[in-house]
């Protein structure tokens, strides 16, 4: 056997189907970049991710709880992308999916257009938001 064919090794059970394939290190190294996305989206469709319900009950509390010292507004923005509502709980296009609310003041979203993480967080005297964009590489 010549070293080529040493970089692709299968591996069969005692019933001869295929086990699994094992890949050489210095192979890997060459083709790795452009195969692990092409294995990533495989995987993905094997098992894919079941998205929790939004969580509106905390939506709720939230506002029911309302203590700050400006108007509460509804409004969601994404600096990633420039996608925006002015009213994320009426918006029937709903860009953005809610993760997360307490009565601490924070709420969490998911940017439908870019994947991007929205945190808005509600001070006591000002909002801020923060973002996490969805890392491509």
């Amino acid at each position: 056997m010549s070293d080529k064919n040493t970089h692709v090794l299968p591996l069969y059970d005692r019933q001869g189907n295929l086990h699994s394939i094992t890949i050489s290190a210095e192979l890997w190294n060459r083709v790795g970049r452009k195969v692990a996305p092409l294995l990533e989206n495989a995987l993905d469709a094997m098992y894919p991710t079941v998205e929790q319900p939004e969580p509106l009950e905390d939506w709720e509390s939230f506002k029911e709880f309302w203590d700050f010292r400006y108007p509460f507004n509804a409004e969601v923005q994404c600096n990633c992308c420039g996608a925006k509502t002015e009213d994320w709980e009426h918006d029937a296009a709903k860009p953005f999916r809610l993760t997360n609310a307490n009565l601490g003041g924070l709420l969490v979203f998911r940017c439908k257009a870019c994947g991007a993480t929205v945190r808005k967080k509600h001070f006591k005297d000002h909002i801020c938001y923060e973002h996490t964009a969805v890392c491509t590489e």
